[in-house]
Formats: structure tokens, C-alpha cells, sequence
């Protein structure tokens, strides 16, 4: 900070010069002539605590020191600073070691203080002292604070010879303070209080206690107590006034103890001077009844006085009291019962009680400075919420040492905090015994409002210290994932009122209705401090299980994956009946794809999860975003019912119930089951991550606008154009949905002088819709009338092309639905008509039956209508058209596009040259929902390039919804399905949260011959009476590599040995044969008749009637209960 004088630093005439200008500006009253006596007793005020360190240098004035005001040092000094006239530099050397190695000193600056000790504030009236001490002069006052209080400082001209001053964290509200190290020194003698003349009558406490309890005529009388201070309360600031309570007892440890209430504002300052052990006298105090209160109590009044006792000075007042005590003793009145006394002592709540103590320590950490949470001593945990602590707030910090007087001690409390707390309540007393050396921590500065949710979770909603702490660990977390890209601290942390609450507690509300017994009484404060038994909330409590816990989307997804990998196990994939006869191309076709769905109880304690939601302009998907990064998701409104509304849009969203999903992708190279153990086969291996769950299952919390750019966008900001000159106005339209096509990336054509490049394939899809009216303009908050069209009989069919960041929208547009195109800009005549802008060739907009095309701008947005914009047509819910089972399993190509909707059965991988895939795919075996078969008709749906990967959610177990999937039939005359540009999928139902394993039916084999009625999928217990053919499947024992080879050559001895082997009762045996029809349901070609056939039996031919051979593809072979051929084989045939 620069000095405030202008002189060279050696002139002495120039340092008194600056110094009586000084003295005359910002000490002297203003208005009046230059007071000559007070500079002068300033300057030798001061050239006496310069000489006093014994090392002035033969300087007889502090030349390197600078006078400053209350104003310059809050206007011009921002970071904290240190002052100590009367040490030298190796003094304040060792001063500085103090700070510890942990701690950053207090940097020196040389600065002279002065002004009047006083603990009125700037306006000088009664009523707004509240114990708080200033520094005052000419320019301002400045709050203070100083260990040991002496009254007969308050008003007095004063040197602070040695200070720290900490300006206000940076970007907060409120002001700086000063800390007085030493003694101040006083510019004028104090003059001492002379003795009163005569011996002052007082009552000791036991005779107080007394007259407390009697109706007599000396109730009325205003005496004066006298006693030894035994302890005193908080300083309780209320809304209607401020007070505190100090207790007065006799010289016997075990004698009366009478408490005394001060709320006099003038008397507030008192709680600074205090200090327990020493003997008081308080003139002139009176009886008070309190409201809500049986008994009496002593109060001060306006004109009392806090006087030390010296036995001299006072005598005893004999007081008569005659007859029985009309009230009880305060002391054994019972206290009020609280829903914590009444819990019972089960195993899952058991009551603890604290342990109520005194306790002197260093802090040595700050673990969150809103919330009142510090480290003591390294060893213990210190929690000053549940007393007013604003005050305190700024003082405490690393290196402070504190005196704890009836605070309560609490262990093993549970919700992640593993030390011992202490935490003192209003009856107790934090009373400071040392400064910090240390310069301020910053991490929590911005954070610190001034009236904090913190102060709310404990004064309104009555939260006990064990969920106390682990809600303020919880908001800790949220902060971390939300602020200040998301929303700013105090935004996060502000007090919640009914007109606008805060948005951390709505996020911990449902968690904390829970947690939080109904019926909890408020907190009596008074009552808290007064009564005895104490009871308050730090008296009883229970060990907290963690609830749950807000992980960021980072570390969630980074242990979903590794929770995953760790599950991932071949043998369980694929178990050994069933793997033991697969060739290996179908074992790694198998274990290509895998899923693992992870449920929040699959975690401990259950997280939690939460994100703004954004829309991905790169991928098109909705994802989770916050400080760590983002998370796919896949969202419904309700089962059924798409997510349509993109004002969620930069919501903030909070689930407890979800799916997160993780498909596992593996390339290996097992050349049979018996290695699936053996990892090294595992060529690649990837995952992806991503989380669904129901909007009617989540919180959604709208977040205040003015947040950065990164939370709610997933792609980098971008330089934007300026605005082109003329009023801007919102123009928009309304367009029914009638058909949306998949989101691929498409080849466009773009006029020859745009660019030299070739052009790239782009994301993106369009839609047809239809216009509902012509153009509107914002008129309000509401939009104008319809502007009438050139021609109103025209065609009102559109295709709307979303390319570029426009894909964003892709996840809220569906078909049936009313939405409005919003565009910002200079009015514009035929904004949304078609323009040059389309990126299309009229034949496929005739193709579509579409008169125009319009191209989407990236800046346009998308709104979801609303009833009164157009209500006859969103009356009407919108219905997805399905085609007929007929349709679908008939060889009618009359329309090969077909739409149903259908559960997944499997979910496949295959690769090029597996079970004759041409190139990479993933085949989806779904089931169709149908009244008219008894077990439902499956179909396989194939997903290629440039389709892949998936869309999210084709999970087994899910219900999708397909639209126009193209039909085709193979070579065996299966009906199967594939997807096409056209295509488009919305999940219906996700999977259930618990699968259970539903057993195959178990059927005969002739029920296979009643065709369509058959189920897909059965067992049956059989027996093998012929081999038909032979492969054998050589591995090469160098590299671990199959051979295939040819059917098996009749000569070779292992040959005629296996053949030799099919017929024995080893193979020709019973056996209960899982399978799969290896041609699924279908009507394009009806079943064969049974054929007539010749059978010889001995000498005797036979005629009859033949059904066809029926394929079966083996899932697996087990062993029949009771075998009727020794011998066992598993094996494939």
C-alpha cells in the first residue's frame, strides 16, 4: 500500500508535516479549528511505541511508517497485511514462524492506526449496537476485534500498535475487519474509576435464587448481584432483539447458580469482556417472566452496570423472606419431551448420548467454512453451526486457538465422518485466545453468503448433527459438479425462501423428508440455554448410515465401466453346457456383444444422479452434463410416452431411480470353450456408457439463465456474427409431425462456388409435417394472430432438413406431435417458405409428396405447442401405425416397409463370414406381441452400416417401437427385417430392473408340426438315433488357431473310430435338448404334407404317411433325470 505522505523517507519535518494533516483531517472533530494538543499527544503517543522495541536506529519517529485511514486501508489495501510498530524485523521474523509450515504468513506493512474504540456503528443510535466493536474516526468505521475487552476503553482515542487487517474475500458482499494483537495504546490517560464511597448492598446468588421463588415486596426492588462467573451463553441474535445469558455462582462449587439475561443493546458489548472465574457485580437488575416460561428469571436493565468485585466495595443485603417458595426451583422443573427422547433402543436406532465438556485447541484445518466445519488439533472436528457464528466466521481460520466452554463432544456419528466432533449449542461459549498468523484460505471465500442454506438447515429444518454433516459433504459434492459453470455459489448456496428457493435444497429435499422425523418441535432457544437438564439438538443422536452419495457423471461412468470389465467372464456369458459344442466363430460371435445393466443399489451407499441436460450436436443424443463431463442418457416422459418438450433443455435434472447401462464390446479369438479362461485371447475390448430412466421418476429443477456456455452445450462456442443493424423480432410456425427418418450421416449437394473441398458425409434427418397456419410474430409474452398466405388453398406439406447443430432436436421431435419453429432475427418476409436455402433436388421432395423444402438454421429452435395454440389437433393423442402380423409374416410385397412394435430377445454382433453376414451388423431377435399365438412369432431385424452403432437402448428385455423397417426374406424363406434411411426406432419400455430367468416350454416334438402355434424356443426330452455327418475341428497347438476341415474322409483310422462311436449307446442315448427353430414362423410358405413312405420290417413291407424333417438349431444338451443308458456325452450333433 503507498504511504500517505509525500516526503523523502528521512525528512522528519516532512513526517510530522503529513502526520499533523492527518491528525487534523481524520482525528480532529470536523469543523473546528486545528486542535494543537491532540497532534501533539498523537505524535509522542506514537514516538513512544516506536522507541519502546529498543531498536529505533537512532530514529526517534517511525519514518518508514505511514499514517492511514479507516477509509484508505478498506478502499486501497486488498490483500491481508499485518502492522506491529513496537517490534523490530527480527521480532517479527520469529512472529512469522509461527504461522507453521503449512501456513502463509501475514506479510508486514507499515502502517500507523489510530481511532476510537467503540461498538457503536456509523449512525450513532442505541438501537443498532449488537455487541460488534468498531474502529472509528473522520472517514469511516471499520469492525474490529480484540481478545480481552476492557469497558473503560469503549470511546476512547486509541493507537493500535500492533493489527492484522483481512479485507473481504474477492467478488463478496460485506467489508473488512481488523484484529488488535497488543494492548492499544491510549492517545489521552484514562482516567480511573474511583471506588464508590460507601459499600455497595448486594444479593449472592443463593439469596437471588430465593427471591426468585417468593411473592414478597422485594420482588419489586432492583438489586444488585454479585457472584463468581461461572460460565455465560452464545450471543443469540433474533430477529426482534439480541441477548445472552451469564450464570453467577457462590465461592462453593456446589452452591446456587442464578442466571441473569442481558438484552440491553448499550449492554451487548459486555459479551466481549466477560471472562469466566472472575467475580462481577450487575447493579440495578430486575425479575422478568419470559413468554412460554414457568418461572422467573433476572434481567438487566437500562440503567445496570457489569462492575468487578472487590469485597471492599460491597456488602451483603439481609433480605427476610418468609413462607413456602410459590414456585419450584427452575432447576428441577422437567424439560419439554422431543421425538428423539421417544425413539426405542433398537439395533438400527440406537441413541447416543454427548458428552458436554471444555476444550482449548488450535484450529488446524478448514474443512468448510460456510458450514462452520473446522479442524482441531488434528485430531478432532470442530462444528460452530448450531451457534450464530457469522462473526466468528471471519476471525476462525488455521492458527486461531479458541476456548470451547460446554461444548459437546460426539463420536462415531456416522455419515462418512470417522473423528470426534465437537460442537458447543447456545448454552455454550466459543471464546477467542489467539489470532492466526496466517494469511486467509480463498477456497471457500466465494461461497459465503450472508444468510446461507447452511443456517437454514439447522435453524428451520432441525437437522441433527450427524445429517447435518453429511448434508453439508453432500452440498460440498454438488458444488463441485455444478459450480460456477452451472451456477454460481451463492446461486447454489443462497437462503431458501417460498418465492425463491434454493436450488441445493431442493436437490437434498426428498433425501432429507426421509431423514427428517415429521413433527419435529422448533428450537427453543431461551430454553436451550436456561433450562437444566439442558436439552438441545446436540444432546441425544444416532449414527447415521450415509444415505447416499452425488458422484460426478465422470466417476460414475469411469466405475460403471470398471465394474463391468470386473463381471466380465466368459464361463458365466456363456455357461458350459451350452458353449462346450459351439465352433469357435461362434463362441466370439457370442461374447462380441454384452450389456450389464447397473441398478443404484448395486452401489454403497446409493448415488445419486444428477446433470443439466443438454442435446448432443455431434451425435444428436441427449446427455448429462457437469463439471466432469457428460453421460449419454436415454429418457421417457412415462412408459410409452417420448420425451417431446425441449424447454428441458438446460434443466437440471435429479434421479434416484435409474439404469445405467454399459454394452460391452470384445473382439477375441477363443478357440474353443475350454480356453475361456485364459484372457490372452482378448484382443480389444470396449464400452459404452449410458444411463436411462422415466422423467416421472426424476426431479427436474429449472436453473437460472445467466450460466456459461459449457453447461448447456456440448460443442465449443463459436464466434457469431454481428447482428444486422434494425429491430429484431421472433417469428415462428407451427408444423405437425407426421414422419421422422433415422439420423445418419448423408451425402448433400451444395452449389460448385461454396467451397473447393470435398464434401464430407454429414449428420443428419428430416422430417415431413405438414403447416398448421402461416407465419406469427411475438407479441408479448404471447403470439400474434396468423399472417394470411398468398394462397391458403396451397399445399402445406414440408420436409424439414436438421443438419449441422440443428441434430439437437433430434430426441424431442415425433411423429404426431404439434411443434413450433422459432426464428430470431429482422423481419423477414417468407422466413419459412422455401428458399434457396434447401439442400435438396426436387425429385425426392415429389416423392414425399412435399411442395417445399426447408433447411433449419442452427440458431432457430424448436418449442413444443402448447393447447391453446391449435387445440383441436392436440386433443387428439397420437398413435403409432403398426402393420398386421398378417402383412408381416405373408410374402405380400406390396409395401415392404413395415412398422410394429416388439420386445427384444437378443442382441447379437456379427462379423463378416459369420453365419454368412456379408459385412458388420448387429441382429436383433425380437418378439412380436400378439393375442392370436400362444407363444409369440420372432423375427431377426438387422442393423448395418451407416446405421451403427445402435441407437441407445436395444436392450434384451426392452419394448421398441420400429417404423418402416424394410421386410425381406432369405434363402430358407425367413422373414426378417433390416433398417433403411427411412427408419426410425423409439424405445418403449426399457428393461425391467430385476430379470429372472423364465424356463423354455417344454414340449413334445410332434408339437412342432402345428406350424405357427409352435413355440420359438423349447426343450424336449428326445432320443438321438443317427449321426448324419461328422466335422472335425483341428486346433493348432502353436498358435491356438482353428484349422477347419472338409467332412471327415471314410479310411482314416480316427475316422472310422468316431463313426464307429456315433453308434453306440453312448451317443444313441436319451437326452433333454434345448433349441431354436432353425426356420422362424412365417406364412410365405405354407407346411409340406405329409408324404406317403415305404418301411420294411422284417419280411413285412409298410406304407404310411410322413411329416417332413423339421431343422433345429441345438442350444443345449443335458442329461435326462433318470438315464436308461449307462454312459454320459455331451457333445453336439
Amino acid at each position: 500500500m503507498a504511504a500517505c505522505w509525500p516526503g523523502a523517507p528521512g525528512s522528519e519535518q516532512a513526517w510530522l508535516e503529513v502526520a499533523q494533516a492527518f491528525i487534523q483531517e481524520t482525528l480532529c472533530p470536523p469543523g473546528k479549528e486545528p486542535d494543537v494538543q491532540l497532534t501533539q499527544l498523537v505524535i509522542d503517543c506514537v514516538k513512544t511505541t516506536w522507541l519502546s522495541q529498543g531498536k529505533s536506529q537512532g530514529l526517534t519517529l517511525p519514518l518508514s511508517y505511514s499514517f492511514v485511514s479507516v477509509k484508505d486501508l478498506t478502499t486501497h489495501q486488498h490483500l491481508p497485511c499485518c502492522s506491529h510498530l513496537s517490534c523490530s524485523s527480527t521480532v517479527y521474523q520469529a512472529w512469522a514462524q509461527e504461522a507453521g509450515p503449512r501456513g502463509v504468513s501475514l506479510p508486514r506493512e507499515r502502517l500507523l492506526l489510530l481511532g476510537t474504540l467503540t461498538d457503536l456503528s456509523g449512525n450513532l443510535e442505541q438501537e443498532c449496537r449488537n455487541g460488534s466493536l468498531y474502529i472509528r474516526d473522520n472517514t469511516g468505521a471499520l469492525d474490529c476485534e480484540l481478545i480481552d475487552l476492557d469497558l473503560s476503553w469503549l470511546g476512547h482515542l486509541f493507537l493500535f500498535p500492533s493489527w492484522s487487517y483481512l479485507p473481504p474475500p474477492m467478488k463478496s458482499p460485506g467489508e473488512g475487519h481488523v484484529e488488535l494483537w497488543g494492548t492499544p495504546v491510549p492517545v489521552f490517560p484514562l482516567t480511573i474509576r474511583p471506588g464508590p464511597l460507601t459499600p455497595i448492598p448486594v444479593v449472592y446468588p443463593e439469596m437471588a435464587s430465593r427471591l426468585l421463588r417468593h411473592r414478597s415486596k422485594h420482588r419489586n426492588v432492583q438489586p444488585n448481584l454479585a457472584g463468581k462467573l461461572i460460565r455465560f451463553s452464545a450471543l443469540v441474535k433474533s430477529r426482534k432483539k439480541a441477548y445472552f445469558v451469564l450464570f453467577l455462582g457462590g465461592s462453593s462449587p456446589a452452591g446456587s447458580q442464578v442466571s441473569v439475561i442481558v438484552q440491553v443493546p448499550a449492554q451487548l458489548v459486555w459479551h466481549r469482556a466477560l471472562c469466566p472465574g472472575r467475580a462481577y457485580v450487575l447493579t440495578e437488575v430486575r425479575v422478568s417472566k419470559l413468554p412460554g416460561h414457568r418461572y422467573r428469571v433476572w434481567m438487566t436493565s437500562p440503567s445496570s452496570q457489569l462492575l468487578p468485585l472487590k469485597p471492599e466495595c460491597v456488602r451483603e443485603l439481609e433480605l427476610e423472606l418468609a413462607g413456602v417458595p410459590l414456585e419450584a426451583d427452575p432447576q428441577s422443573l422437567p424439560r419439554p419431551s422431543s421425538p428423539q427422547d421417544k425413539k426405542g433402543p433398537g439395533p438400527d436406532c440406537l441413541v447416543r448420548d454427548s458428552i458436554l465438556l471444555s476444550y482449548t485447541g488450535m484450529v488446524t484445518g478448514t474443512l468448510n467454512q460456510p458450514a462452520g466445519l473446522y479442524e482441531l488439533d488434528r485430531k478432532l472436528e470442530l462444528c460452530l453451526a448450531y451457534q450464530q457464528f457469522r462473526g466468528l466466521r471471519r476471525v476462525v481460520r488455521p492458527g486461531v486457538s479458541l476456548e470451547l466452554q460446554d461444548v459437546h463432544l460426539l463420536q462415531s456419528v456416522g455419515g462418512g465422518t470417522r473423528r470426534p466432533i465437537l460442537a458447543p449449542c447456545l448454552r455454550g461459549a466459543v471464546l477467542l485466545r489467539g489470532f492466526s498468523h496466517q494469511v486467509p484460505e480463498t477456497q471457500f471465500s466465494h461461497q459465503v453468503p450472508q444468510a446461507s442454506l447452511y443456517e437454514q438447515l439447522v435453524w428451520e429444518h432441525q437437522l441433527g448433527l450427524p445429517i447435518y454433516l453429511w448434508a453439508t459433504k453432500a452440498l460440498e459434492d454438488l458444488a463441485c459438479k455444478l459450480c460456477p459453470h452451472v451456477l454460481r455459489y451463492h446461486q447454489f448456496l443462497k437462503y431458501s425462501s417460498p418465492g425463491d428457493p434454493s436450488l441445493g435444497l431442493q436437490i437434498l429435499a426428498p433425501i432429507l423428508e426421509v431423514l427428517i422425523p415429521p413433527g419435529c418441535p422448533g428450537r427453543n432457544t431461551r430454553g436451550e440455554i436456561l433450562e437444566d437438564p439442558h436439552h438441545c439438538p446436540l444432546q441425544k443422536y444416532t449414527q447415521l448410515q450415509t444415505p447416499c452419495f452425488f458422484p460426478t457423471l465422470a466417476v460414475l461412468k469411469e466405475e460403471a465401466k470398471r465394474q463391468a470389465w470386473a463381471s466380465f467372464d466368459p464361463k458365466t456369458l456363456l455357461p458350459f453346457p451350452e458353449a462346450s459344442h459351439l465352433p469357435s466363430w461362434q463362441l466370439n460371435q457370442r461374447l462380441a456383444w454384452s450389456w450389464q445393466c447397473l441398478l443404484p443399489s448395486a452401489f454403497h451407499p446409493a448415488p445419486v444422479l444428477l446433470g443439466v441436460l443438454v442435446p448432443s450436436s455431434r451425435k444428436g443424443c441427449l446427455r448429462l452434463r457437469d463439471q466432469s463431463g457428460s453421460l449419454s442418457c436415454l429418457l421417457l416422459a412415462q412408459p410409452s410416452q417420448p420425451l417431446t418438450d425441449p424447454r428441458l433443455i438446460g434443466c437440471l435434472v435429479r434421479a434416484d431411480r435409474f439404469q445405467l447401462v454399459i454394452e460391452r464390446n470384445v473382439r477375441s479369438s477363443f478357440p474353443s470353450w475350454k480356453e475361456l479362461s485364459t484372457t490372452d485371447f482378448i484382443q480389444k475390448k470396449q464400452a459404452r456408457v449410458y444411463v436411462q430412466f422415466l422423467l416421472a421418476d426424476a426431479l427436474i429443477l429449472s436453473v437460472p439463465r445467466p450460466v456459461l456456455h459449457s453447461a448447456t452445450s456440448s460443442t465449443p462456442p463459436r464466434t457469431e456474427p454481428s447482428p444486422p443493424e434494425g429491430p429484431h423480432i421472433e417469428q415462428s410456425r407451427l408444423f405437425l409431425l407426421s414422419h421422422k427418418e433415422a439420423l445418419m450421416k448423408r451425402n448433400f449437394s451444395v452449389p460448385p462456388s461454396a467451397s473447393s473441398e470435398v464434401p464430407q458425409p454429414t449428420l443428419s434427418f428430416h422430417v415431413l409435417g405438414s403447416w398448421l397456419g402461416g407465419t406469427q410474430r411475438k407479441e408479448g409474452t404471447g403470439w400474434g394472430p396468423l399472417e394470411p398466405k398468398e394462397d391458403e388453398n396451397s399445399d402445406q406439406k414440408v420436409l424439414l432438413l436438421f443438419l449441422g447443430s440443428s441434430v439437437r432436436w433430434f430426441e424431442f421431435l415425433h411423429p404426431g406431435h404439434v411443434y413450433r419453429l422459432v426464428a430470431s432475427g429482422p423481419p423477414t418476409l417468407m422466413l419459412f417458405e422455401e428458399g434457396g436455402s434447401s439442400c435438396m433436388s426436387q425429385h425426392p421432395l415429389e416423392l414425399a409428396g412435399c411442395a417445399s423444402c426447408l433447411t433449419v438454421q442452427d440458431e432457430w429452435t424448436v418449442e413444443l405447442a402448447s393447447s391453446q395454440d391449435i387445440p383441436e389437433v392436440l386433443g387428439i393423442r397420437p398413435t403409432l401405425p403398426e402393420s398386421s402380423l398378417t402383412d408381416l409374416l405373408s410374402g405380400n410385397f406390396a409395401d415392404s416397409l413395415v412398422s410394429f412394435s416388439a420386445e427384444i430377445v437378443s442382441h447379437l454382433w456379427m462379423k463378416p463370414g459369420s453365419s454368412g453376414a456379408v459385412r458388420r451388423c448387429v441382429k436383433l431377435t425380437v418378439a412380436l406381441e400378439t393375442a392370436d399365438y400362444k407363444f409369440p412369432p420372432h423375427l431377426d431385424v438387422y442393423i448395418e452400416d451407416p446405421h451403427l452403432p445402435p441407437p441407445l437402448g436395444l436392450l434384451p428385455g426392452a419394448r421398441v417401437y420400429f417404423y418402416q423397417l424394410e421386410k425381406r426374406v432369405s434363402r430358407s424363406h425367413n422373414v426378417y427385417c433390416c433398417f433403411r434411411s427411412s427408419t426410425c426406432v423409439q424405445v418403449l419400455h426399457f428393461p425391467p430392473d430385476t430379470t429372472v430367468s423364465v424356463p423354455l416350454p417344454h414340449i413334445y416334438l410332434a408339437e412342432l408340426l402345428q406350424g405357427d402355434k409352435a413355440p420359438f424356443r423349447a426343450t424336449a426330452s428326445c432320443h438321438v438315433v443317427s449321426v448324419f455327418s461328422l466335422h472335425l475341428l483341428w486346433v493348432c497347438a502353436h498358435c491356438t488357431s482353428i484349422c477347419p476341415q472338409s467332412s471327415a474322409e471314410v479310411d482314416e483310422p480316427l475316422t472310422l473310430f468316431l463313426w464307429t462311436l456315433c453308434t453306440s449307446f453312448s451317443v444313441l442315448r436319451p437326452m433333454v435338448l434345448s433349441f431354436e427353430l432353425e426356420r422362424k414362423p412365417s406364412k410365405i410358405i405354407p407346411l409340406e404334407a405329409p408324404r406317403l413312405q415305404r418301411f420294411q420290417y422284417g419280411e413285412f413291407p409298410f406304407l404310411t404317411r410322413v411329416n417332413p424333417k423339421i431343422r433345429l438349431s441345438c442350444l443345449s444338451i443335458q442329461e435326462p433325470e433318470h438315464p436308461s443308458a449307462p454312459g454320459a456325452l455331451v457333445s453336439s450333433y
